[in-house]
């Protein structure tokens, strides 16, 4: 896999190079469909992995609605047009994007793989793609970008209680060369997510998914404040009982907690600390901001020059308000269905919110895009790029970054012919007219 050139026929080339491998008996490292790909990502990971990768809020309405609100539209193909030579190019944040998608950002991916979010940003850089740095991430974000190169990143931001914070990975994720900041706004709580409740799982209780933080000169010195005010453990809560499981939690927060901002030192060094056990609270306490309101959003103008876009988005009122607050674009999401059951589809809203921003700002969107016809349908509907989620972590967890890199190969290969065989040689070409409601 390499660099994207769409103008030969992107979505021959990949099957060619499979039909010819296949030859040989070799057969890609991924399944082609999501279904295959869910299937062997839960063969792959253990129970509480798999739970945390795939599930969604209540009863996952939201998540079946999102991919289950694809149907509502059939692409109208159009023939005999040249079709020969495409482009999939588009034009986001002052540069020439080779496709229109990018890799959504998805936290704690050391649950699929140990190479975590490396893994996906060499994957990303080598097509061409820009990777969406978690704040959740299991790496920081230093590690990635040297992994990626001249890749293209962006950076997502929960916003923090802690100004300073805000503050500080804002300026960390500019050094590190991103293109761009992605504010999150739909997770100021944690949404009611019954699979991980069922196997009492939140990884983030065990120092995973933490990276950014514990690598962060001003958390460090949060957790610092926190140990010497003796504000350890919740005393009304019960004792954790010794176990086997418990032990290995310990040894897992104390060996993620070596050598970062916390502790300069080895795992029996972090062990012996009440730092690592001190972070893991710290950031429970300032994760997220419930109070966070449009004025107050208004500093991050402050904190940086980069585009900011606003991630969440689902209502035109909202999308309006960016705009006029002066924001650079907005993510139509709604986190993959994590948060919040019966959620209206994201496909549903797209348009709406399309109509009212009115091309002033660009639309992404993310949440159920299941492969490359999928994304011809939202771009159809006005949005200007589109996010993989879930299915690139499926390829991580199978296969590492290979089975990434075919995720994303295959999402774009299946843009590729579809685009063609639509009768469009551009993505510029998708239109109303591309579709119609069924």
């Amino acid at each position: 896999m390499g660099r994207i050139d769409t103008s030969r026929g992107y979505a021959r080339g990949v099957q060619s190079a499979v039909y010819r491998a296949g030859v040989s008996g070799t057969r890609p490292a991924v399944p082609t469909t999501f279904a295959g790909l869910e299937a062997a990502a839960r063969a792959a990971l253990g129970a509480e992995e798999f739970a945390y990768l795939a599930g969604g809020a209540g009863a996952e309405h939201t998540m079946t609605a999102n991919t289950d609100g694809f149907a509502a539209w059939g692409i109208l193909p159009r023939v005999l047009r040249d079709v020969r030579e495409r482009d999939l190019s588009i034009e986001l944040f002052g540069k020439r994007r080779a496709t229109p998608f990018y890799l959504s950002p998805i936290g704690v991916l050391e649950l699929a793989h140990p190479d975590a979010d490396v893994a996906v940003g060499r994957a990303a850089a080598a097509l061409d793609v820009p990777y969406a740095l978690s704040n959740q991430a299991s790496k920081p974000m230093e590690e990635v970008a040297a992994a990626m190169g001249e890749g293209s990143r962006w950076f997502q931001l929960y916003w923090s209680s802690s100004d300073e914070l805000n503050a500080s990975l804002l300026a960390r994720a500019e050094a590190a060369g991103a293109e761009a900041i992605l504010i999150t706004l739909d997770t100021h709580l944690l949404g009611w997510r019954t699979r991980d409740l069922d196997l009492g799982f939140l990884p983030f209780t065990r120092g995973q998914g933490i990276a950014q933080y514990t690598s962060d000169p001003v958390f460090a010195e949060l957790v610092r404040e926190r140990v010497r005010s003796g504000a350890i453990g919740d005393p009304s809560a019960p004792p954790v009982k010794v176990t086997p499981r418990a032990i290995r939690t310990a040894l897992g927060i104390a060996r993620r907690g070596a050598r970062t901002a916390l502790v300069d030192g080895g795992a029996l060094d972090a062990l012996r600390s009440p730092l690592p056990r001190a972070a893991v609270e710290t950031f429970l306490d300032v994760f997220a901001d419930p109070g966070l309101t449009w004025e107050r959003l208004a500093r991050v103008r402050e904190l940086t020059s980069l585009p900011v876009v606003l991630k969440g988005i689902v209502h035109p009122d909202d999308a309006e308000r960016a705009v006029e607050a002066g924001f650079d674009g907005v993510v139509v999401s709604n986190h993959g269905g994590r948060q919040i059951d019966r959620s209206v589809a994201t496909i549903a809203a797209l348009p709406g919110v399309v109509e009212r921003v009115a091309g002033r700002i660009p639309v992404l969107f993310d949440s159920g895009l299941r492969g490359g016809a999928d994304a011809v349908i939202a771009l159809a509907l006005g949005a200007t790029a589109v996010g993989i989620g879930r299915p690139y972590a499926y390829g991580l967890g199978i296969a590492g970054a290979t089975g990434v890199g075919e995720v994303v190969r295959n999402f774009i290969a299946e843009l590729d012919a579809t685009l063609a065989l639509a009768g469009a040689t551009r993505i510029g070409d998708l239109g109303p007219g591309t579709l119609r409601a069924v």
